[in-house]
């Protein structure tokens, strides 16, 4: 199955739980493992969040835009801002890192889209943006079920 949907929507935190259940509905077209679907919703989430907090600085006025792919069990997700851009990707990829300490976050939004994600590709910009890449090949559970 091949199939492809984009949604757009304000960098709000309001809209974050909003996206994770798009995109889980979404990629349920593929019947995933609970396992995965949980995976897949909790890396949008750290994706999203990572967008409205660290690329809009919480600023409502940004637009957080997700395009999800589905190529037979492949499922590619891209969470893009045009907000202010990571200063040092290999530095933001580092386990408990943050630049936000005084909202107490852990630091670990990429970590863990690395734990549950096969590939994560990570592009940005100062003051132009970031684009995160994810993919995770599913199980057949169809298959694994006969």
């Amino acid at each position: 199955m091949k199939n492809e949907m984009k949604l757009q929507f304000k960098a709000l935190s309001e809209n974050e739980s909003f996206a994770r259940v798009t995109v889980a509905a979404f990629v349920s077209q593929l019947d995933p493992t609970m396992d995965e679907l949980t995976e897949i919703k909790t890396v949008v989430s750290e994706a999203v969040t990572n967008a409205i907090i660290h690329g809009y600085d919480e600023s409502p006025d940004g637009i957080v835009t997700i395009e999800a792919k589905l190529d037979d069990h492949l499922v590619e997700i891209t969470v893009k801002d045009e907000g202010a851009g990571i200063a040092d990707i290999e530095e933001a990829r580092q386990p408990l890192f943050t630049t936000k300490p005084e909202l107490e976050r852990s630091g670990m939004g990429f970590t863990i889209m690395e734990n549950f994600m096969d590939e994560i590709e990570i592009k940005s910009e100062l003051g132009k943006g970031t684009e995160v890449r994810l993919r995770k090949q599913l199980s057949n559970s169809k298959m694994l079920c006969n």
